[in-house]
């Protein structure tokens, strides 16, 4: 295959990776999700992230059809990688992208929740251990040999059951044989240091001979300085001295030292660039026996091996999306065709949330805690207060449909999650000009219109152009959505101006309570179903009143009172004092 017939590929990008990397390595390396390699080859890490979230040809990526559902991806993405045991994890993780069938996805379901359950399982230590062993496997570069480690220290550890067969394929004997030769020798055949003793020891004694030959003149000197008299008893001094410095017999030595030296001088450089060439040829000779040894120890251990090194990085996303699963409280939902309804749900992005219970379309849930939401609309217009969550609950569904598009557990006590072709996330933008209006249109409209189903998540669209039209476009929305046979959430504050809804469609509240006594509106963020919710300004002008910074704003905002509700005002500001 061609790099270029990868998405994102362009000719500059494939001449870099083939000039790091190769065809063939930069084909593994995109096939692998390496987004290290690729980042490494001198591709941005934005880049390499596209590159690979498309790679297979099958991605679901294109089911986010708008930019504020792709940020919330994003996001979640961010958040699970930051629980990656390894870097490759966290790449593979940064990579997921939406499955395309239910069987897929309950697949990787059943995956994670077993790592869940089987990393809730373990103690303290044995947590520990595992965190140890997948550090110095990336410490070390994720090599063979590192891997190798890692699996006989995971199984160390007690990783065992269903999770972890990979591990248990793999002969642990095999193993441990073939860790004393990985890693020590390379494709040309040389051996690193840690091999083998005697070839260490013999290059110690080469690394000596070498300095004694560059040496010569003082090795002369120093011969010299013992007052030797003949040549017979130079001789015998240099093969002594020779000897102790370079830890080798009296023998090796006298073997190598030359027989018709013209000089004293001659002698000892010729008989040193002789035992340097010996103990060459010796080194050369018992690096290539070491060699051969333990290549056949590799090849020997060659399948263990290759299993250990799929088992090390399938085991570290197993648990490291069972890490953010146990982090977050993440429960299974229910695959079904149609449909999105959730009790208990949780919006990961906030510290301590209210959970919420909402739903569109069928759905059978029974909620534990909370009202259960109603069955059977396929599109809901959300109303209420300002900052009365409104954003948030469409986030937090976006949240939950986007996870269980990629086979992952969900931020809610119960869930039931359809399989939606496009899922459609509009958050609330200032802007107010035909420039806006149209790339919203744009934006929203033709995954709806298109072919498949389509989740539609609208916040607060009126904000984009004139209340009255609003109304109308929003109506044409709504009913657009149930024509087409798609499921929707519409935030609005223009419920009472819109024209009688379809029987599919319902109108949802959120409701301001008052202020709390620090004078913060105290908001219900569960909806009520089938109610009109109200924005209440007399809380907003009460909070107003009460901070005002001198006399003059505070008679301001007390005619706002008088506009919005007088009574309504006091009683806000009498109740807040009260609690206060």
């Amino acid at each position: 295959m061609r790099l270029e017939d990868y998405w994102g590929v362009g000719p500059k990008t494939s001449t870099r990776l083939e000039s790091a990397l190769g065809t063939e390595g930069a084909v593994a390396a995109i096939e692998s999700a390496d987004v290290r390699a690729l980042v490494d080859a001198g591709v941005t890490r934005g880049r390499a992230v596209r590159i690979l979230r498309r790679a297979d040809g099958k991605s679901g990526i294109d089911a986010l059809a708008t930019r504020d559902a792709r940020d919330v991806y994003d996001d979640l993405l961010s958040l699970a990688s930051d629980r990656a045991l390894t870097e490759h994890a966290a790449d593979r993780i940064r990579v997921l992208t939406p499955l395309p069938t239910v069987e897929e996805r309950r697949e990787r379901l059943d995956r994670v929740l077993a790592a869940k359950d089987a990393w809730a399982a373990l103690d303290d230590d044995a947590r520990a251990s595992v965190e140890e062993a997948f550090r110095a496997y990336d410490e070390a570069g994720e090599t063979e040999r590192a891997a190798v480690h890692a699996a006989l220290e995971l199984r160390e550890a007690g990783l065992r059951g269903e999770t972890f067969d990979a591990l248990d394929e793999a002969d642990p004997d095999a193993l441990r044989d073939a860790l004393g030769a990985l890693g020590y020798v390379d494709n040309d055949g040389s051996v690193a240091p840690g091999a083998d003793d005697r070839l260490d020891r013999m290059r110690d004694r080469l690394e000596t001979a070498k300095d004694l030959e560059s040496g010569s003149f003082d090795v002369l000197e120093t011969i010299q300085s013992r007052g030797v008299r003949s040549l017979d008893d130079f001789r015998s001094a240099f093969v002594e001295y020779i000897a102790q410095e370079t830890d080798l017999s009296r023998g090796e030595v006298e073997s190598t030292a030359a027989e018709d030296a013209r000089d004293a001088t001659d002698f000892v450089s010729t008989s040193l660039h002789a035992l340097v060439d010996e103990l060459e040829a010796d080194v050369d000779e018992r690096e290539a026996t070491v060699a051969e040894e333990l290549r056949d120890r590799i090849w020997a251990a060659r399948d263990d091996v290759d299993l250990a090194v799929e088992a090390v990085d399938e085991v570290a996303l197993s648990l490291s999306l069972a890490r953010f699963a146990l982090e977050y409280d993440l429960t299974r939902p229910t695959i079904a065709e149609t449909g999105l309804a959730v009790c208990g749900a949780r919006n990961l992005f906030i510290d301590e949330p209210q959970p919420v219970s909402y739903a569109v379309g069928d759905h059978d849930l029974s909620c534990s805690s909370g009202p259960v939401p109603p069955t059977g609309d396929r599109v809901s217009v959300l109303t209420g207060a300002n900052s009365g969550g409104k954003t948030t609950l469409l986030e937090t569904l976006s949240q939950v449909a986007i996870l269980a598009s990629m086979g992952l557990p969900v931020p809610a006590d119960s869930a039931l999650v359809g399989q939606f072709d496009s899922l459609v996330f509009h958050r609330r933008h200032a802007s107010f000009n035909a420039g806006v209006l149209e790339s919203t249109l744009k934006s929203i409209v033709p995954p709806l219109s298109g072919a498949g189903r389509t989740l539609m998540l609208v916040d607060e669209f009126e904000a984009i152009t004139e209340p009255g039209r609003a109304a109308d476009l929003l109506n044409g929305l709504v009913n657009l959505t149930v024509e087409r046979d798609a499921f929707g959430v519409y935030v609005t504050h223009l419920a009472d101006e819109l024209s009688p809804l379809p029987p599919e469609a319902r109108i949802d509240g959120i409701f301001a309570e008052g202020l709390t006594d620090e004078l913060d509106l105290r908001v219900d963020y569960q909806p009520r179903f089938g109610t009109v919710g109200k924005s209440t300004p007399e809380f907003i002008v009460s909070r107003l009143v009460a901070n005002a910074g001198d006399r003059a704003e505070r008679a301001g905002f007390e005619a706002l009172a008088a506009a919005v509700g007088e009574e309504a005002v006091q009683k806000t500001l009498s109740d807040a004092e009260f609690a206060g």
